[in-house]
């Protein structure tokens, strides 16, 4: 193709991607009969609450009787089939979501069970893990105890210890599961998995909340943790859901009572999601949760041919291209340090967005080891874009996430290769 000879990709790339896809449109059917059904569900949900253009309007001060906000809120419910929801912009991201939800549950002497191990690294000062500082704020600080069960070697989750656990201790009052991989050579959790382990929590132990954070899996399957028994789910507005027009923001969804709880915690007891103005349009927040079913499919797509090229290539991937996908990230294990970086300058130069910058390790807030990340986004670290990261240290795996196009991804890969000159 001429315009990928005049990008620089070479024949011997542009054959290995056209191959990668020629045996990938079944898996490509699957994704988008998800997409179809997804966006419906979206749909429906606009229709029943009769969105129209005066939700979009902004507003002042106090914010009382913002028909948008709570408009807004009423469709994320309705399509994570849960009782109540906040979706605001003024969460700033999907740690502040999480945290939120953990905050409005847990009080003081309360314990909280992460079922999926260690949570994500920007959690760890929110729970108190490995705390630097007394006295921050912390869920420890506040006297919330916590423990962690590990995942079993299939990446599932370990009922078996969980029940063991709850019965060796005071009674916890949450459970706490990550759906997404995060930064472990693991499966994101499916809602399969969700549904069995909260059906045999709930049924010996009904009192216990399960909290889940829902980041990177929005829209993955046909349903959402909520739908399978989850009391609470939460996440960022410029990952899945945000559709990669979303300026910013957050969401908590689940049952009424917490929610109003997380309400509480965001602006104050008393006022909750009474209160908090825009003066920005709510438009871009209702366009990007409709566009949010194709964006994600298209992000799917994306990932699929990843791990088949890098398949072909003779590379570890995880998923592998065939395997059941709950979440956007598809994982590489390059085992050098070089071929990482040129991975993630790749990415940044088939950007659309700070194509010219250059991926260097940073000592990024929230995190325990350096971080590089490639993103040359439209929404500062929107990573439902085209974007790779990745902690570097052994033995160097690669986290793809994005794009908001099939055809940006495939771009992204190619440089991605030139970049890597392993072909």
């Amino acid at each position: 193709m001429q315009i990928l000879d005049q990008l620089g990709i070479s024949w011997a790339i542009q054959t290995l991607i056209n191959d990668a896809e020629s045996s990938l449109l079944y898996a490509y059917q699957k994704v988008q009969q998800t997409a179809e059904y997804n966006q419906y569900k979206v749909i429906e949900s606009f229709r029943t609450h009769r969105i129209s253009a005066r939700h979009f309007l902004p507003t002042t001060g106090y914010g009382y009787s913002d028909e948008g906000r709570q408009a807004l809120a009423d469709v994320f419910a309705r399509i994570t089939k849960s009782e109540h929801a906040i979706l605001s912009p003024h969460i700033s991201s999907g740690t502040h979501a999480i945290s939120l939800a953990l905050y409005a549950v847990l009080r003081p002497g309360d314990t909280l069970i992460s079922v999926t191990g260690q949570p994500y690294d920007t959690l760890h000062q929110v729970v108190g893990i490995g705390q630097r500082d007394k006295d921050v704020g912390s869920l420890a600080d506040l006297g919330v105890k916590y423990k962690q069960i590990e995942l079993m070697d299939d990446g599932a989750i370990d009922l078996e210890h969980v029940v063991a656990a709850i019965r060796g201790c005071e009674r916890p009052k949450a459970l706490f599961m990550q759906r997404s991989r995060g930064y472990k050579w693991r499966r994101a959790l499916c809602i399969k998995d969700i549904r069995e382990f909260v059906s045999a929590i709930k049924a010996e132990f009904p009192d216990i909340i399960v909290i889940a954070d829902n980041c990177y899996g929005e829209f993955c399957e046909t349903e959402e943790p909520t739908d399978a028994g989850a009391d609470l789910i939460a996440g960022s507005m410029i990952k899945n859901p945000g559709g990669g027009i979303a300026p910013t923001g957050g969401y908590v969804a689940g049952r009424r009572d917490l929610v109003q709880l997380a309400e509480y915690r965001h602006t104050c007891p008393g006022l909750g999601s009474e209160v908090g103005s825009y003066e920005a349009s709510y438009r871009s927040f209702f366009q990007g949760l409709f566009m949010a079913p194709h964006v994600v499919g298209e992000a799917l797509k994306g990932s699929i041919l990843c791990a088949k090229v890098f398949e072909m290539l003779g590379y570890r991937v995880f998923p592998a291209h065939d395997d059941i996908r709950s979440d956007i990230t598809q994982s590489i294990m390059l085992e050098d340090e070089k071929l990482l970086l040129a991975y993630t300058a790749g990415i940044q130069k088939a950007a659309a967005i700070d194509s010219h910058a250059v991926p260097v390790p940073w000592d990024m807030p929230g995190y325990d080891d350096p971080i590089v990340m490639a993103a040359g986004t439209f929404v500062q670290g929107a990573s439902i874009e085209l974007s790779a990261d990745a902690p570097v240290k052994p033995p160097y795996i690669v986290y793809a996430q994005g794009a908001l196009t099939y055809a940006h991804m495939k771009l992204g890969l190619m440089c991605a290769l030139t970049e890597m000159n392993i072909i």
